[in-house]
C-alpha cells in the first residue's frame, strides 16, 4: 500500500443554490408554468456560463405539485444539469418541498461543512394545500437551514405572502404581478450567485448589484 492510498481525498468548498418551484395546477393559469420553465433554463445555462466547469456551483431544483414534492435535481455541478421543462397540475404540497429541502442541506454527505451557505429560492403562486405541519419552522430553524440565504417570490393575488414573509431572510419578498416577472426574480438570484462566485474567484471584482451584506452572508467562514 503507497502513502497514497492513505490520504482522503479533498472534499471541494461547493456554492448550493436551491430551487423550490410551485407547479401546482394554478400555475398553468396566465403562461406562468411556460416563463417559470423558460426562467430556469436561462438561470441554469448563465450560472454555468460563470462556473465554467469547476464544479464550484450545485443545483438542487425540487418542484410541489399534485400530492407531494420531488427532487428533479440534488446537488448536481451546474453545467451538468440536463433541465427538462416541469408540468404543472394538482395540489400545493409546499411542505413537503420545505421537508426534502432540510433532509439535503442537514445531510453533511450531500452538502459538505466546507461548503458556502447555500441560497434557497422559493417560488409560489398560492397557498399550500395541504396545510403546513411545522415544515417551515423545522427548516428555518435548523442548524444549517437557518444559516442559508432565503428569498421569496410571491407570483399573484392568491400567493401566501405572510409564509413566504417567514421563510425568507430578513422577511423580504418580492412581488410577481404578472408570469413575465418571474424572470426577473429568478434573474436576480442568478445575479447575486454570479456576483458571490466572482468574488471568491477574483477578490477584486466588486458587485454592481449585490450589497457586500449579501455576498458577505454568504461567504462567511465559520463551519456550516
Amino acid at each position: 500500500m503507497s502513502l497514497l492510498d492513505d490520504i482522503e481525498p479533498v472534499q471541494a468548498r461547493t456554492l448550493p443554490v436551491i430551487l423550490l418551484l410551485d407547479t401546482s395546477g394554478s400555475m398553468r393559469q396566465d403562461d406562468k408554468i411556460d416563463v417559470l420553465n423558460d426562467s430556469v433554463a436561462e438561470m441554469i445555462k448563465e450560472l454555468a456560463s460563470v462556473d465554467a466547469g469547476h464544479g464550484f456551483i450545485t443545483l438542487t431544483l425540487i418542484a410541489f405539485g399534485g400530492e407531494s414534492a420531488e427532487v428533479i435535481h440534488k446537488n448536481v455541478p451546474v453545467g451538468n444539469v440536463a433541465f427538462t421543462p416541469l408540468k404543472a397540475g394538482g395540489k400545493t404540497p409546499m411542505g413537503h418541498s420545505f421537508t426534502l429541502a432540510r433532509e439535503l442541506i442537514e445531510n453533511r454527505d450531500e452538502i459538505s461543512s466546507k461548503a458556502y451557505r447555500p441560497t434557497i429560492a422559493l417560488v409560489s403562486d398560492g397557498l399550500p394545500v395541504p396545510a403546513l405541519a411545522g415544515e417551515l419552522e423545522a427548516l428555518i430553524d435548523s442548524g444549517r437551514g437557518s444559516k442559508s440565504s432565503r428569498f421569496a417570490l410571491a407570483v399573484g393575488a392568491d400567493a401566501d405572502r405572510d409564509l413566504l414573509a417567514k421563510f425568507a431572510s430578513g422577511g423580504g419578498v418580492m412581488e410577481a404581478s404578472e408570469a413575465a416577472e418571474v424572470r426577473n426574480f429568478l434573474q436576480w438570484v442568478t445575479n447575486t450567485v454570479t456576483q458571490v462566485t466572482l468574488s471568491i474567484f477574483d477578490s477584486d471584482v466588486k458587485s454592481q448589484s449585490v450589497s457586500d451584506e449579501s455576498i458577505a452572508r454568504l461567504q462567511r467562514d465559520d463551519a456550516f
